[in-house]
């Protein structure tokens, strides 16, 4: 790992408060990340982009092998199921796609996990049933805070308190949890993955910082909060998670 969970989650604190600052970061557009031979090359990201095409927004990261190669190992249960992703965190507040306002880190994700499915609304393979598709890749947008819970500096998707009825998205996949399932058409091709995230979906921003991120999360095992931990963070594209990048 290029970044340490302590690191991460103390840049991830200090985001919350300071994300309105990212977009006069010195640098802009993409991001070019350092080739590492300690990480697996489905997760080795060299480079990370967003970039505007007509009425849509295409999330990018390109790593140094086959990007959708790897999925995690099928356990038959929902506790302690893990997770793989490619993240895009970004300067966005959490009320651009329907959740409550100033939630935490608005990510964008496209994720793997065979053991359980969180996209009830889409059939992904086809095959009529719409709880069966976990383990094909699918996109999502997450709040990420940190927790310790999850295991010091470690990050987790914000768990919704029992009793609360905070604002979220129609697409929410009635999980206790900030996730939403909002089924972005997206490809996996060689080295790249692209999600096409339509412009009025965000409520056409003008400009947003964001990051790339590679990692594995898993289902807590007693399934209760915090339910869903980062718990591997396999490459991080600034290399610090400082949001250098800009949307164009």
């Amino acid at each position: 790992m290029k970044t340490s969970h302590l690191f991460i989650a103390a840049t991830l604190s200090t985001a919350l408060l300071t994300t309105t600052t990212y977009a006069h970061n010195k640098h802009s557009g993409h991001i070019q990340a350092p080739v590492s031979s300690a990480i697996a090359t489905e997760f080795d990201i060299v480079h990370a982009k967003v970039i505007t095409q007509g009425s849509h927004l295409i999330f990018q990261q390109a790593v140094t092998g086959k990007v959708g190669n790897k999925q995690p190992q099928k356990k038959g249960q929902l506790a302690g199921a893990e997770v793989y992703s490619y993240v895009w965190p970004t300067s966005l507040n959490s009320s651009a796609v329907g959740f409550e306002a100033d939630q935490g880190i608005l990510s964008l994700a496209l994720t793997v996990h065979p053991d359980f499915d969180d996209t009830p609304l889409y059939d992904e393979d086809g095959d009529g049933n719409k709880t069966n598709d976990g383990d094909k890749w699918h996109s999502h947008w997450v709040v990420l805070v940190p927790d310790n819970a999850c295991g010091e500096g470690a990050l987790k998707v914000k768990d919704i308190a029992q009793g609360s009825s905070p604002k979220l998205p129609v697409t929410w996949p009635n999980l206790p949890i900030f996730i939403d399932s909002p089924g972005f058409d997206f490809t996996l091709a060689q080295s790249e993955v692209l999600v096409r995230v339509p412009l009025s979906s965000l409520g056409f921003p003008e400009s947003f910082s964001f990051d790339g991120v590679t990692a594995g999360l898993k289902i807590n095992q007693q399934v209760h909060a915090p339910l869903l931990c980062v718990t591997d963070v396999f490459d991080v594209a600034s290399g610090d998670l400082s949001l250098p990048g800009k949307s164009k």
